[in-house]
């Protein structure tokens, strides 16, 4: 047969939730089309798939997912963390040109500009892996103080991170909001760019087929004030980064994390309209989304006396 005789097979595109891609509790799904300098701000570009519009309840199944899988995400070495990391760089290695194919689509950009962009997520990820056994060295350490103790201080993981993506740097952008959070042991409940979800959507079947165990990312699609409301307000999640939101939709979020502590990362000034239009994501990306989820621990232990003269060791 011909292949102009082929009926095209369009890939269906799920959420991905505690290692599984349901699709969303409501049915809804919501039309993604190209971003292109022709279709403009008004304008509509080419239909690329229909994407899954995530309810509340999604939102609280991914929460739950991400609680499961934190006890086991947090106690594994951060040696392994690093390994598991890296094994997604590998993953994505093999599946560059589709990642190029759907950021060039959804972002408008040209496939040498796409390509670039996609070098330098998975480039991100093998960066975090190495600082997964490294974050330790420059967040904790001992502690001069009087008396015969030790005093110690260790970062610890602050637990289930609320995450909204970038929505204009709808991959690299993405990978440089999830990959911190997950590399200190956190677990990570992400929204996708409203506008681009598709690479975040792809980027599920990368986790899924890499050693990140089910439920430490799971990726919503969808309208993000409706889905980041709820989780902002949702006692189980323990921190949130509003990088993907608007200064109205932050202050609002900030009012709701309120209720029970949560940490908030907010990396934009308030008068700004995007976070995401904020922040150059080519640039090295430092320590400070690492230690933005970091709760230090301090523990103090006598050291004892020795000998007559009370010398200690």
């Amino acid at each position: 047969m011909s292949d102009n005789n082929r009926l095209g097979v369009f890939k269906t595109y799920k959420l991905y939730v505690g290692g599984k891609f349901p699709r969303s509790e409501s049915g809804r799904v919501y039309e993604v089309t190209t971003k292109t300098s022709a279709a403009g701000a008004a304008g509509k570009g080419q239909w690329l798939a229909n994407a899954p519009q995530s309810s509340r309840k999604d939102a609280r199944d991914a929460v739950v997912a991400a609680r499961k899988a934190f006890g086991g995400w947090s106690g594994a070495t951060a040696y392994n963390r690093g390994q598991v990391l890296y094994r997604v760089a590998e993953m994505l290695e093999g599946r560059k040109e589709q990642f190029v194919r759907e950021v060039a689509a959804s972002e408008g950009l040209s496939k040498s500009k796409a390509a670039a962009a996609v070098d330098a997520a998975i480039d991100r990820w093998v960066w975090y892996a190495g600082w997964t056994d490294k974050i330790g060295q420059i967040a904790g350490g001992a502690n001069p103080v009087a008396g015969p103790f030790f005093n110690l201080s260790t970062p610890e993981p602050t637990g289930v991170v609320a995450v909204l993506a970038p929505q204009k740097s709808s991959f690299l952008g993405l990978v440089s909001v999830i990959a911190p959070v997950i590399a200190t042991g956190n677990t990570a409940v992400v929204i996708a760019s409203a506008d681009a979800p598709l690479p975040a959507l792809s980027l599920g079947e990368v986790l899924a087929t890499s050693d990140v165990p089910g439920g430490v990312v799971n990726i919503l699609s969808g309208v993000t004030a409706e889905i980041a409301v709820p989780l902002a307000a949702h006692q189980d999640v323990n921190a949130i980064d509003l990088t993907g939101a608007d200064a109205e939709l932050a202050k609002e979020l900030e009012i709701a994390a309120a209720d029970n502590l949560k940490r908030v990362l907010r990396p934009q000034p308030v008068d700004t309209d995007s976070a995401s239009d904020s922040e150059d994501w080519l640039a090295s990306p430092g320590t400070h989304r690492l230690t933005a989820f970091l709760e230090t621990k301090t523990v103090w232990h006598p050291t004892g006396a020795l000998g007559a003269a009370g010398s200690s060791y």
